[in-house]
């Protein structure tokens, strides 16, 4: 691997799908964690739109180092759906169906 400077990776498993096995570079951010999804573009033989292939990060066995959390990718097949952020305020929508003001629902 060539010298990236003060850009850091760190050499990341990927586990099936059609990467099963592979191991590849991943830029890590300021707090040293790879992303939690990496996306793959795949370009269809024909022109048309990429297929985009899905992978979730998830820990690895315990590795030697304790403290030090390593990661690798599992394959997401219905990975177009991103999960949505949960904001310790927010509740869920439990909104009966009538009006708001309505008291008979």
């Amino acid at each position: 691997m060539s010298d990236t400077g003060a850009v850091k990776s760190e050499d990341t498993p990927f586990e099936g799908g059609p990467m099963d096995g592979r191991v590849l570079p991943v830029l890590v951010g300021a707090t040293g964690h790879p992303p939690k999804t990496y996306r793959i573009p795949v370009p269809a033989p024909d022109g048309g739109p990429p297929t985009v292939l899905v992978y979730r990060r998830v820990p690895r066995s315990a590795g030697t180092r304790i403290g030090f959390a390593r990661w690798k990718y599992a394959y997401d097949p219905d990975g177009g759906e991103r999960p949505r952020r949960r904001w310790p305020w927010s509740r869920p929508d439990t909104t009966p169906g009538g009006k708001p003001d309505d008291a008979d629902g």
